[in-house]
Formats: C-alpha cells, sequence, structure tokens
C-alpha cells in the first residue's frame, strides 16, 4: 500500500505531548479478519483474582510493520496490546480457546496474510477519510445508543468496520428507513458511521448484548459502573 507520508518529525500532538509521526506510523493500515475464535486475555483491578477473555475482531498492520489483535473496547477500537486501563482493562495476552495456549504476537498465518494484502492493495489517498477496506463483524459487536445517560438502552448490530487512511476503524450501522434489501451487506448505502449517531455511547460484543437485552443484574451493575466512571 502507497500512501502519502508528510514530514510529521516536528509536529507535537497535543493530547498524547508525543511527536505526530509516532501516531502516524502506528495507524492502521491492513486488516485481516479473525475467523478462527482467538481472543483477547485481559484483567483488571476491580477483579485481581480472575481473568477474562474477549473475542479478537480482526488483524491490524501497522504502518510501521507491526501486526496486532483488534478488538472494539468500550465507545472505540483498541489494539489488544494498547489496553492499559486498570479500572476496565490491562492487556495479558491472546488465547487460543482450542488448544488451551496463551500467546503474545500474532500468528504468523495473520502476518503473512496481512503483509501480503498491503503489498497487493495499493491506495493512492487524497484524504484522511478515504476508505481503504471494508470488513464484516463476525463476532456479533452491537452499539449501546442511550440519550438519558444510559438510563434507557438501544442496542443495533454493527454490520461492518471501515478502515479510513488515517488508521481509524469505525463501526457500522444500518439505518432502518433506507434498507433496501436484506441482509444488510458491507458496503450497503444504508450504513452509517455509529460515532455520527448522537446517542452513541458503546460497543459490546453479543454476549454482553445479550444480557443487558435479558436485564441481566450483572449486566446491569457493569453499565453502571461505566455511567460513575
Amino acid at each position: 500500500m502507497t500512501t502519502s507520508t508528510p514530514d510529521h518529525d516536528n509536529v507535537i500532538d497535543l493530547f498524547s505531548g508525543r511527536p505526530y509521526s509516532q501516531r502516524f506510523n502506528h495507524r492502521f493500515i491492513r486488516l485481516a479478519p479473525e475467523l478462527d475464535g482467538l481472543e483477547m486475555l485481559y484483567s483488571n483491578d476491580s477483579h485481581p483474582d480472575r481473568f477474562f477473555t474477549l473475542k479478537v475482531l480482526c488483524w491490524a498492520l501497522r504502518a510501521d510493520g507491526e501486526v496486532v489483535g483488534v478488538v472494539p473496547w468500550l465507545n472505540g477500537i483498541s489494539a489488544c496490546p494498547d489496553l492499559q486501563d486498570p479500572l476496565h482493562g490491562h492487556w495479558e495476552g491472546y488465547y487460543d480457546p482450542g488448544i488451551d495456549e496463551v500467546f503474545h504476537e500474532a500468528p504468523i498465518h495473520k502476518v503473512v496474510e496481512v503483509e501480503s494484502a498491503a503489498e497487493y492493495y495499493e491506495f493512492d489517498c487524497e484524504t484522511e477519510d478515504d476508505i481503504i477496506q471494508e470488513i464484516p463483524d463476525a463476532i456479533g459487536t452491537h452499539a449501546v445508543l442511550s440519550g438519558d445517560g444510559l438510563r434507557t438502552l438501544t442496542l443495533k448490530e454493527v454490520v461492518s468496520w471501515r478502515l479510513h487512511a488515517d488508521g481509524a476503524i469505525i463501526g457500522m450501522l444500518a439505518d432502518d428507513e433506507k434498507v433496501v434489501s436484506t441482509p444488510v451487506l458491507p458496503g450497503d448505502e444504508c450504513l452509517f458511521p455509529a460515532t455520527q449517531h448522537g446517542d452513541f455511547r458503546y460497543y459490546f460484543q453479543h454476549h454482553i448484548a445479550n444480557k443487558i437485552k435479558s436485564r441481566d443484574p450483572e449486566a446491569l451493575a457493569a453499565i453502571s459502573q461505566l455511567v460513575e466512571s
């Protein structure tokens, strides 16, 4: 993949205080969906004696050549190794439930896949909003919508994820009033970014979303914790 790369070495990111070039080189440039059920292993300070897992959405190639697992996390998307929030989650590794094995590097077959695809597909991007790639959501991600501080919740399935030239990965929802045919597939004209919905709050995977739908006390308590934090 080839994109224009202006000199950012002397530009400082106002939020992180680090050279902009670091963030630029860490942007995602190619995705490969995870289809074999591999998971992210994480812990948090609320349950110091337990580990938790979350299904990996995809594997992402960064501009600097690193390949990392990616998961929907709270109100955005996160590379698994970047998860360093003591309250909500701290990355501990990747987990293969089929063989009960923990590992810390992207599987070689996924590394080869994204590297090969990046070499094959080349894009000349005019803006940072240009869409580089769109992959289907294969892990049952839902967007939580609420306009009243999470007192009432609406859950909508994420249909796909779009990778933009600036490295942003955005979940896409279907506008029910614009659906012409079903099933709604990636690239459909009825799709719009979850982040553009005024009531968008969080992403949750299907097992949590189903618990919320059934008013599971543990899931509702977790929602309350998010509100308080």
